[in-house]
């Protein structure tokens, strides 16, 4: 009678653990990023880039429309904000990056040297978000590509991810957008 108690308790013990899975591990969300605005201020002008994809990873590509060009030698402060434009109103998911701002950094990419991204602003551990830059544009006339992304969980200790090098950064892309630029 005791080994069929004890048996009956380990087959017990057995199925209630084999029974518990990873389903009860919290699970992290990424943010749904329908719309990419990047606005620049100086030299007397806004500019104002803008990426539009209601459909998500659907099959209609972004719609990308860019304001004006930008000026040779000229420094702009700029700012980038993140929008879910599949609620109603729109969520600015924003808000939640700089909420969460140590699991996040936006980084600036700019093809044929025609500028250079600083960061103005910090998360809490005092490295770079991203949310808002200054970048000052070459002296050369020319044309390329600005390309944003936000990463999400990256290691921002990473060699010269600080500087805005994406190259070491790891973590997930939430939303990476590329638009074209001149310098006229």
């Amino acid at each position: 009678m005791k080994n069929l108690k004890f048996m009956a308790f380990a087959l017990t013990a057995l199925l209630t653990f084999n029974s518990c899975s990873n389903d009860d591990a919290p699970v992290i969300e990424e943010e749904l990023i329908t719309t990419a605005t990047v606005t620049f201020v100086g030299g007397g002008q806004t500019i104002t880039l803008t990426s539009r994809d209601l459909d998500g990873d659907g099959p209609n590509p972004p719609v990308i429309n860019v304001s004006g060009n930008f000026a040779p030698s000229t420094t702009y402060i700029g700012s980038v904000v993140f929008l879910n434009e599949s609620e109603n109103p729109a969520e600015d998911v924003t808000l939640e990056i700089a909420e969460k701002d140590v699991e996040h950094q936006v980084f600036y990419r700019v093809s044929n040297n025609l500028g250079n991204f600083t960061y103005t602003d910090l998360d809490s551990n005092g490295r770079p978000l991203g949310l808002t830059f200054t970048f000052v544009t070459g002296a050369n006339l020319g044309t390329g590509n600005l390309t944003v992304t936000l990463r999400h969980l990256l290691n921002k200790n990473a060699s010269g991810v600080a500087s805005g090098d994406i190259t070491n950064a790891g973590g997930s892309t939430d939303i990476e957008v590329t638009f074209p630029i001149i310098i006229q």
